[in-house]
């Protein structure tokens, strides 16, 4: 099969992170290596010594905050280690994953896994606006729930999803209590139905998909009991997640029609499949997938195929990914979706060739509106142009753009719109980046270019 150096270029914006220098030149057909990424079902890990389990982490959170109140009460045990202050726990833990996330998106081939696992990561929002405990573990939760499970079967990577401590903690089921628990009983505590509410309207079924206030109640009640070990777990460490039978509402619930025995936290896993296996998830996980990667009103063809495969293939997100792949709609010459803040500056990292700096790429996200795992509501960042492509935000990368032009200020923007657009770079394009004053105003000039822009 012969290499098409436009569609090369189209799907490594499309469906990966961008090109770097040498990667349009490749031999293999573009298709061929995204199928070959799914088939391989490997997701890479990030790496790094600040990267711990959750458990972990919460621990280490929970012994500097007793050091600090203690430090502030002035106890007998109030001394702080001597010398220059180590970075607090939650902003060491999050600066540490994001420069972990920045090493493997510069290393990725395509990306189209790593795009995969952001996805699924939005779709599954936690946010670390929610305070220390959610900013130390929003990382890990990416890490733990989303990356194993991103090419396998979407009802493990649900369950896994919603019963991490981070979705337990960010959604509030950790103050969830079966009203005729002996806890309840005993504390006259109640449901919390927010992680209820967000499973139905997010994660599965969707918005209008029939479900009713009746069956939000029904899924809290199914959920509650799951929450965080006190005492600590086998490592001796707080912060697991654990079902507290005690906490657990007695009793049968009907969802949906059907009905699940009080069953412990068997229960929670039937419904979540039975959830997952919806024809309204189906519809609701397609719409997402085409909307993120074609386009903002994507074809109702290809949304309805791809439900079909989910539906067909049992969840297998492996399978749907290369529906989605094969699907002639994904390869529509026209770069319909707008990079979002994340993808634009990965892709200007990678296509410049440097080496991101993780206090710069944050600084940069946040002055774009994007800063990771920071969405302020549980429907994640949004997916569409217009909450990109703003005056606002488009000053915002202009700034960007002049300085990474600063530095990249010895490359020739001609040569670099060759290697990193290729064929998509428009006469337009190159006439501007020809007549450019200066070599730092034409990289910028090509990081604004709507075909850089644009995927």
């Amino acid at each position: 099969m012969t290499v098409d150096p436009r569609q090369t270029a189209l799907a490594l914006g499309r469906f990966g992170l961008g090109a770097r220098p040498g990667d349009l030149a490749r031999k293999e057909p573009i298709r061929d290596a995204l199928r070959r990424e799914v088939t391989a079902g490997a997701v890479a890990l990030p790496s790094g010594p600040d990267l711990e389990a959750t458990p972990t982490l919460l621990s280490a959170l929970r012994t500097e905050e007793q050091a600090r109140k203690l430090a502030r009460e002035g106890g007998p045990d109030a001394s702080l280690p001597e010398g220059p202050p180590a970075p607090p726990v939650p902003e060491r833990t999050y600066r540490a994953e994001v420069a972990a996330r920045l090493a493997l998106a510069q290393a990725a081939p395509i990306g189209f896994a790593e795009r995969l696992v952001w996805f699924w990561a939005n779709h599954f929002t936690v946010s670390v606006a929610r305070g220390p405990q959610l900013r130390v573990t929003a990382g890990a939760f990416e890490r733990e729930a989303i990356r194993p499970h991103v090419l396998g079967r979407f009802r493990d990577l649900l369950l896994a999803a919603a019963t991490h401590p981070a979705m337990l903690i960010y959604l509030d089921n950790v103050a969830s209590v079966g009203p005729n628990s002996p806890a309840g009983q005993r504390r006259q505590k109640g449901l919390n139905e927010n992680l209820g509410r967000e499973i139905l309207e997010l994660h599965t079924l969707g918005v209008g998909s029939g479900y009713t206030q009746d069956d939000v109640t029904a899924l809290a009640r199914i959920l509650t009991g799951w929450s965080l070990t006190r005492e600590g777990n086998a490592d001796d460490l707080p912060g697991a997640t654990a079902f507290r039978r005690g906490e657990h509402e007695p009793g049968a619930v009907t969802l949906l029609g059907r009905t699940y025995l009080d069953v412990g936290p068997e229960q929670l896993r039937l419904a979540l499949a039975d959830l997952a296996a919806h024809p309204a998830t189906a519809r609701h996980v397609a719409l997402r997938l085409a909307r993120h990667f074609v386009a903002d009103d994507p074809p109702p063809a290809l949304v309805a195929r791809l439900a079909q495969t989910f539906l067909d293939q049992d969840g297998d997100l492996a399978r749907v990914s290369l529906a989605l792949v094969e699907a002639p709609e994904a390869w529509d010459p026209a770069q319909r979706k707008v990079r979002s803040p994340q993808e634009f500056l990965v892709a200007a990292t990678r296509g410049l060739g440097l080496a991101p700096d993780p206090r710069m790429v944050m600084a940069g996200l946040a002055s774009l509106g994007q800063p990771y795992w920071s969405a302020a509501a549980p429907n994640g960042y949004p997916d569409e142009a217009g909450a990109w492509a703003s005056p606002e935000g488009l000053r915002a990368r202009l700034d960007l753009a002049a300085r990474a032009g600063q530095l990249a200020a010895g490359t020739d923007p001609l040569a670099l719109a060759d290697a990193v657009l290729g064929p998509l770079a428009t006469d337009e394009t190159r006439t501007a980046l020809r007549r450019a004053e200066s070599r730092a105003q034409g990289i910028a000039l090509l990081l604004m270019a709507p075909e850089f822009q644009r995927r």
